[in-house]
């Protein structure tokens, strides 16, 4: 998980949150209420968010009000808690292709976790499982060893 996220508010224009994310080369970014010193959680907004409101605007005219990432965002993201476990992440990100998915707690966001975070965790535990079972798949026991080679000898 990282905890130093970059966040939007609700009121960042359509074209400032395009800016944004290109800058920080990002593919979505959570917005957040940043008025206390906890961030609650608003939505989220991705680039697919961005082109499908741009291309309305371009096609269709400007909006009047314009476009902010309150009217944009995606409302009530699917998010984890600090406790999820690495396999729940691992069937989230492969049921919903998410990239990134927002960690909350209490409904404050604390981080990110990202499907490159999960499979690196992944991995370290697979690698991990692989030596533990190989280790118990092929244990030494030079007794019973000795004792099947009397036992098949004669």
């Amino acid at each position: 998980m990282t905890s130093q996220v970059e966040t939007i508010g609700p009121k960042m224009q359509l074209a400032d949150i395009i800016t944004f994310l290109l800058e920080h080369k990002r593919s979505s970014a959570p917005v957040v209420d940043d008025q206390d010193v906890k961030r609650r959680l608003l939505g989220f907004v991705s680039e697919g968010d961005c082109l499908e409101y741009v291309g309305n605007e371009l096609f269709y005219g400007n909006p009047s009000p314009p476009q902010t990432a309150e009217t944009i965002m995606r409302k009530h993201p699917t998010c984890v808690g600090p406790e999820t476990d690495l396999f729940t992440l691992t069937s989230i990100f492969t049921s919903h292709r998410f990239h990134h998915l927002p960690v909350v707690q209490d409904g404050n966001l604390i981080g990110i976790v990202s499907r490159r975070d999960v499979l690196k965790a992944i991995d370290v535990y697979y690698r991990d499982w692989n030596r533990t079972r190989d280790r118990e798949r092929f244990p030494v026991d030079i007794h019973e060893i000795m004792n099947h080679r009397f036992i098949v000898g004669h």
